[in-house]
């Protein structure tokens, strides 16, 4: 699944989970930690695996369940000593997410190697085509069935999350605007 897919599915699942847990829709800062959380696996696995040849692939290290499991109890043990629990169940949200959405949908017609990637060192990543670097993978996109699926996906979760107040929009822009001038 590409970024916005997994940002798509994370936020749809978190405004759900927010409004029956709390009565109302995400909040900012939380929204952004989920956010970061949705994409994490990549920010890791992508540059170390694609650029740099650190891992053996894109979906090796923080695709792992086992890296998950000791993700979890650090992010919560640091929320907790700083008292933001919310960000840290959202950043998680965003990362069991992430991991759920990157099971490739052939996975019922090629069987259980498929989800390999996700006992990563135990066992070996699924066979993928080689990219030589982010941007070649990006260059290499097509839009079949599934993608298409994942863009009008991305276009109703926009319309929820501008429902919602568009939370986290206006805290990142005004982090942005103290650090990034703009005119003058």
């Amino acid at each position: 699944m590409w970024p916005w897919g997994h940002l798509a599915v994370a936020y749809l699942l978190y405004t759900l989970y927010t409004r029956r847990r709390y009565g109302r829709p995400p909040r900012a800062l939380p929204v952004i930690a989920l956010a970061v959380g949705s994409q994490f696996p990549d920010l890791i696995d992508k540059p170390l695996g694609w650029s740099l040849g650190v891992l053996p692939g894109g979906r090796t290290l923080a695709h792992s369940v086992f890296f998950a499991a000791l993700l979890v109890p650090v992010v919560y043990a640091l929320a907790l000593r700083f008292d933001h629990v919310e960000l840290a169940v959202a950043f998680v949200f965003g990362h069991v997410c992430h991991l759920l959405t990157d099971i490739p949908p052939d996975v019922t017609t090629n069987g259980p190697a498929e989800l390999t990637f996700l006992f990563w060192p135990v066992l070996e990543q699924p066979e993928y085509e080689e990219v030589g670097s982010i941007l070649e993978g990006f260059l290499r996109y097509s839009m079949g069935s599934y993608e298409w699926g994942q863009l009008g996906l991305c276009v109703v979760v926009i319309a929820l999350w501008y429902r919602d107040g568009m939370p986290g929009f206006a805290y990142a822009r005004l982090t942005l605007a103290r650090y990034v001038p703009v005119g003058r």
